[in-house]
């Protein structure tokens, strides 16, 4: 099973919130994941992006890849 850490989008129309979770890369965008990490708010003026880092470096260790926007988050999350 390949595990991967994406967004999966929630919150109205025109007014994205998103989920990251580590799921199943077979599973839907918005499908059934294994575990939420954290959250991003593009909307937010302060950035919006929480990630539980250790459940994340556990993941990350396990061998779950992110996915290009992950990265990027993780990136301005630190």
């Amino acid at each position: 099973m390949s595990v991967k850490i994406r967004l999966s989008r929630h919150g109205a129309k025109k007014k994205p919130f998103y989920r990251i979770v580590v799921s199943d890369s077979r599973s839907p965008r918005d499908g059934r994941f294994i575990e939420q990490v954290g959250t991003y708010d593009p909307k937010s003026a302060t950035g919006g992006i929480k990630i539980d880092r250790e459940r994340l470096e556990k993941w990350l260790k396990d061998g779950a890849r992110p996915s290009q926007t992950v990265s990027e988050l993780m990136e301005k999350a630190k």
